[in-house]
């Protein structure tokens, strides 16, 4: 007897997506930092204070969207397999 699982094949591969855009966002977020003895002005870039936060948030909501994807069907078949 073969088990299905919560989740499908497809939702494994849109929360891998997930997963990337939200390491796409903290590597954007990443670069030079400060030191006591050299300031470094790039720490408030647009990049790492605007964009990095943005498709990070996108991506944690794709993962909400990926995790509660259900495919297109009859929804029949569970009812037809407990009869």
């Amino acid at each position: 007897m073969k088990q299905k699982l919560a989740l499908s094949k497809v939702n494994f591969i849109l929360i891998a997506i997930g997963a990337v855009i939200i390491i796409a966002g903290l590597l954007l977020m990443t670069g030079p930092s400060s030191t006591e003895t050299h300031f470094e002005p790039d720490i408030f870039s647009t990049r790492r204070i605007v964009v990095a936060p943005i498709v990070c948030f996108v991506g944690f909501i794709f993962m909400i969207f990926a995790i509660m994807y259900r495919q297109k069907g009859n929804g029949n078949e569970d009812k037809v397999k407990n009869l």
